[in-house]
């Protein structure tokens, strides 16, 4: 059997898409011939103090000798000022430079790493996030409409945009639920509840925070429709995630969301745009019809979504690669 040490920043059993994508990779893989090692990595990755590197350097001595070495990073982030950007740039060019091998989880993020961090293409394969099976989301027909939004509360998310966009439809009967950990960001969070406060939106608004898988698969099946106003997504898993149950979806067209949703299934407006973004949500408000057209799209896609099997696969193969 093949081995793989897979190398993770942080907490891999904190609620978000890319530590699900890992633990469930990590589940599969031995289905497929890689027995797998995980190497738990510090959490402050990419702004590791001298200790961290200490760590990280003893973690990854601890791999098996003849183990292909996975290493996990994110550093493609929207909403942070241009120096930011440019730092977290050179340092994911310098990791990518060393890589035999790169997998990514969308086609967007493949042409990204082709077109701005001259990555070559041989070197890089695409292994979309899968999805679980899930019961058709069925609400009965009655008031407040329920919006559901999910995803950790960071500055490429936007939620701060997204409660603002619904300000102007106070008079519409609707609730939002945002799921999603509220640690990662003081600032993203702060804004986010800033501007609950001055929309007077707190009795409209709820912040769950982080949920388990249940009280998450509780919350799809009793909304009515999904929001995303993400400024950028490298593939999108709580879209995928709500089309599995067959939910309309208002998102952004921000990187891969654009294409992980169908046309048929969503409405798209432009990343960052406040009044297109509130235009959206109150056509899928004021037009039942709307929503169920939608909605069957949305589930019809749903249901050709790659499985998490699917994925582990083509993780699979490319161990093999290397291996040889």
């Amino acid at each position: 059997m093949l081995e793989a040490a897979f190398a993770i920043p942080g907490d891999l059993d904190l609620p978000t898409g890319g530590y699900t994508y890992d633990r469930r990779v990590l589940q599969l893989l031995p289905r497929f011939g890689v027995a797998t090692q995980h190497l738990p990595l510090p959490a402050s990755f990419p702004d590791p103090t001298a200790a961290d590197l200490y760590e990280t350097a003893r973690a990854l001595a601890g791999a098996a000798p003849h183990a292909v070495l996975l290493v996990d990073g994110l550093c493609l982030e929207a909403g942070l000022a241009a120096t930011r950007q440019e730092a977290l740039r050179r340092l994911e060019t310098a990791a990518l430079a060393v890589a035999r091998k790169i997998i990514v989880t969308s086609p967007l993020t493949q042409r990204t790493l082709i077109a701005d961090f001259t990555v070559p293409a041989h070197k890089i394969t695409v292994a979309e996030p899968g999805t679980d099976p899930a019961p058709r989301a069925a609400r009965a027909r009655q008031q407040p409409v329920q919006l559901l939004s999910v995803g950790a509360i960071v500055p490429r998310k936007a939620f701060h945009l997204l409660v603002r966009a619904l300000a102007p439809l106070r008079d519409r009967e609707w609730q939002l639920t945002i799921a999603g950990p509220t640690d990662r960001s003081s600032q993203a969070l702060a804004d986010v509840e800033a501007a609950i406060g001055t929309t007077g939106l707190g009795q409209r608004i709820a912040l769950a925070g982080p949920v388990d898988q249940d009280r998450l698969a509780n919350l799809y099946a009793s909304a009515d429709a999904f929001l995303l106003a993400s400024l950028y997504e490298g593939y999108g898993m709580v879209l995928a995630e709500a089309m599995a149950r067959g939910l309309p979806i208002v998102c952004t067209s921000g990187g891969a969301a654009a294409e992980t949703v169908p046309d048929c299934a969503a409405i798209k407006v432009p990343p960052g745009d406040e009044r297109a973004l509130t235009l959206a949500i109150q056509r899928i408000l004021d037009d039942r019809e709307l929503r169920q057209r939608l909605a069957q799209a949305s589930w019809s896609a749903g249901q050709k979504l790659p499985r998490w099997e699917d994925t582990a696969r083509i993780v699979a193969n490319v161990i093999a690669e290397v291996a040889r």
